[in-house]
């Protein structure tokens, strides 16, 4: 499968990646929603299909690892029977849209969301491969620091707007005319020239210097940001963090047997809708302060072909050495796949150990160069600048 090879793209479920245990297949849920019956039945898929893992990634999507060529083409047919499977990979890209778990029923989230997948199904837009959308339309926005470059909004007054990514201010909107301006933008990114090389972005494109046109422009501040969520009981259902963004298919199961619905979100935890308490289950995470969720490690070697180390374990052993207000990212390799940002330690794998990256990404420049797993957990003092 040559689609496999090709770097620089995220997979989908038309077009899989090829890792270290196999093709990863990744499921995007419509509208952010899986429900119980889809979430049993993807359990069983990743079962009988992959080899039993499951990722949530940072855009609020599935992905079933350990697929072969031979299982690839039943596991489609069996995401079709599930309503989850686009009608071809071309639509699929362009559907990559985050949506607030923190809706209620009655208010305008859903609706958007169906409005907005089915107006970019229609497009034909040749959007670059991670351009995506957000659909954060809440009294306080939850979205803010996640990836998308078109974000339908709102006000401080609740009024409806849509931002450009990288700019300050949004365009207020009627209902009716959110989806069609948040489309309108993203046909001016491509015939400005923000999609050359098939990997541009909003923000890099503004930053630029690109001026969004009149017609479009926007004089409106969103409305504030919500504190970072956290595994707990909100009005909405039951929020619960997945250990390193990886969960086994039982888990998934038990999920399932709940009878709730699951909204997806880009934090690497899920909300189990309308359930009064906490789920259980290998590598969930229930605390709303556990250690654990102050790291973001890729799936490292041996499940990722480009990985230099297994970066789970070095992971976990450093987790309960991390303050509470700061993150750690560990990486397989400079690809940064797991976290795009920046973290106040980033430890990137190297044929030649660990390099050492303070407060930025695997991009910058590293402090310390060669380090080996074992030397990194015998001495926190090299995580807090001691060397």
């Amino acid at each position: 499968m040559s689609a496999a090879a090709v770097k620089g793209w995220c997979p989908g479920a038309h077009r899989p990646m090829l890792s270290g245990d196999g093709l990863v297949v990744r499921v995007r849920p419509f509208g952010g929603r899986l429900e119980a019956a889809q979430i049993a039945g993807l359990a069983d898929l990743a079962g009988r299909h992959g080899n039993g893992l499951i990722d949530v990634t940072s855009r609020a999507n599935l992905q079933i690892r350990g697929v072969s060529e031979q299982s690839h083409r039943p596991l489609l047919d069996g995401l079709a029977q599930l309503a989850l499977l686009d009608p071809d990979a071309d639509v699929e890209a362009r559907r990559n849209i985050l949506v607030t778990p923190f809706w209620s029923r009655g208010d305008e989230t859903q609706a958007l969301a169906a409005e907005l997948e089915e107006a970019l199904a229609e497009s034909g837009l040749a959007l670059p491969t991670k351009f995506g959308f957000a659909i954060d339309d809440g009294r306080s926005r939850v979205l803010a620091g996640d990836s998308a470059d078109i974000r339908i909004e709102r006000d401080r007054a609740g009024r409806l707007l849509v931002r450009v990514d990288g700019a300050r201010l949004g365009r207020s909107v009627a209902r009716g005319h959110a989806v069609s301006t948040a489309l309108a933008l993203a046909s001016w990114f491509i015939v400005s020239g923000g999609a050359k090389g098939g990997r541009g972005r909003m923000a890099t494109h503004i930053a630029s210097g690109a001026v969004v046109p009149p017609s479009l422009r926007g004089e409106t501040e969103p409305a504030p940001v919500m504190a970072a969520a956290r595994p707990g009981q909100y009005p909405q259902g039951a929020m619960v963090g997945v250990a390193f963004g990886q969960m086994l298919h039982t888990t998934l199961h038990q999920f399932a047997g709940c009878g709730h619905a699951l909204r997806m979100t880009p934090w690497r935890m899920v909300l189990s809708e309308g359930k009064r308490e906490m789920p259980s289950g290998a590598g969930l995470i229930t605390e709303p302060f556990d250690p654990a969720l102050r790291v973001i490690a890729c799936s490292g070697a041996p499940r990722c072909r480009e990985a230099h180390a297994d970066t789970r374990a070095l992971a976990a052993a450093l987790a309960p050495r991390i303050a509470a207000d700061a993150r750690l990212h560990v990486s397989g390799c400079g690809k940064g796949c797991a976290h795009s940002g920046a973290a106040a330690v980033t430890l990137v794998a190297t044929h030649a150990g660990f390099d050492l990256v303070r407060d930025g990404s695997t991009r910058d420049e590293p402090v310390l160069r060669g380090l080996n797993s074992a030397d990194i957990v015998g001495d926190p003092s090299i995580l807090v600048g001691g060397h």
